[in-house]
């Protein structure tokens, strides 16, 4: 619950920059000079990518989050079996261990989306945050029975 209040506040103050920026920008076009137009035009392409990014995220996470509702109900989401240090931070070794047998697990099944997703899990256990989302947008690819297209 706290990572969705947290994602909805981060949202919302973005949002709120979008709009922000967004308004400079349309205040340099009313200028109506050719160097204000130009600077205008410029700063309204920031907030219309940032709306982009922020709904692809949206929807990433939306997706992911079905995906492991389906395996909960299932009874398939993996265990959390990590060991800890004193701190409460994920050991190592331990990621390590379990990313292994994960990534067996997905040779061994690689048309399987739950294999796929216990694998970001891993991934993002042994903090590889990049190798953990393309894991997730493959699971919810072959979920969807949509091909997966690595960038």
């Amino acid at each position: 619950m706290r990572a969705k209040i947290t994602y909805l506040v981060t949202a919302a103050v973005l949002v709120f920059y979008f709009v922000l920026v967004g308004s400079r920008g349309v205040m340099l076009l009313q200028a109506g000079t050719p160097v204000t137009v130009t600077f205008g035009i410029a700063v309204l392409i920031l907030p219309v990518i940032g709306v982009w990014f922020l709904w692809k995220n949206t929807q990433f996470v939306r997706r992911a989050n079905r995906l492991a509702a389906e395996l909960d109900a299932e009874g398939g989401l993996p265990v959390d079996e990590l060991r800890r240090t004193a701190g409460g931070r994920i050991d190592r070794d331990s990621a390590d261990e379990v990313f292994a047998r994960r990534k067996a697990e997905t040779e061994d099944a690689p048309g399987d989306w739950r294999t796929w997703f216990r694998l970001a899990v891993a991934y993002h256990d042994a903090r590889d945050t990049p190798r953990a989302r393309k894991a997730m947008q493959r699971a919810i690819a072959l979920h969807d029975g949509r091909p997966f297209e690595s960038a």
